[in-house]
């Protein structure tokens, strides 16, 4: 694994007993999915506090919602969702419990499905609100359905949020594409900068299993990521 940028990438020798090629586990594609994945490694994170407006942006928003679908205006419904997507990270827990309190579970569900195309920062924020409160599954599956994006576009957030320092975010990222795409899209990710993202890709596939870490080893060399 390189430890420079500037030197060429060097990934390791696959042990002789490689697991089984047809072991590897295939998820769904698609701009969203909420298929199973391997769970995000925990780290640890600033807790962002909630503000003082939330309650009260909370019930009005709920208030707001129940309205429309009760009077069957669901394109203004769904544009009062996206709207919220850019809330606060901290408010995503309590609007969250809200939701389902008044019957409106489907669209906690879709507004999942909206925050997943958040800014990569905001995202990692978002899920992990949601893991902090206790509702890890929505946690990850906000993070499973927010890495469908393009490769291209994992590896130049990730470049962005490393340059800023961002360890949790990078970590956060990374352990949610590295466990749901497949080895080769995973592999695709580094082409941006291999110096940097290989070492990185590498160390979350490890976090996944070890599995995973020799099958995305092969992707890369055969993606052309070798000294």
């Amino acid at each position: 694994m390189v430890e420079d940028a500037e030197a060429p990438v060097v990934l390791p020798q696959a042990p002789a007993a490689a697991p089984d090629g047809g072991a590897r586990r295939r998820v769904p594609r698609g701009a969203r999915f909420a298929g199973a994945g391997e769970g995000t490694g925990a780290a640890e994170q600033p807790v962002e506090v909630v503000d003082a407006g939330a309650e009260a942006a909370v019930a009005g928003a709920v208030e707001r919602l129940a309205r429309l679908r009760a009077e069957g205006r669901s394109g203004e419904a769904h544009v009062l969702l996206a709207e919220i997507t850019w809330w606060p990270a901290a408010r995503f827990p309590p609007l969250a419990d809200a939701l389902l309190r008044a019957g409106l579970g489907a669209d906690w569900a879709t507004l999942l499905w909206e925050a997943a195309a958040l800014p990569a920062e905001r995202l990692v924020a978002a899920a992990g609100a949601l893991e902090a409160a206790g509702m890890v599954v929505e946690g990850q599956r906000m993070l499973r359905q927010g890495v469908a994006r393009p490769p291209g576009e994992i590896g130049a957030a990730v470049l962005a949020l490393d340059a800023a320092g961002r360890d949790h975010e990078v970590r956060a990222l990374l352990d949610a594409y590295v466990g749901v795409r497949t080895p080769e899209e995973a592999a695709r990710g580094a082409a941006a900068d291999p110096g940097r993202l290989v070492p990185l890709l590498l160390e979350a596939a490890l976090r996944v299993s070890d599995e995973r870490h020799w099958d995305l080893v092969h992707a890369l060399r055969v993606a052309g990521f070798t000294a």
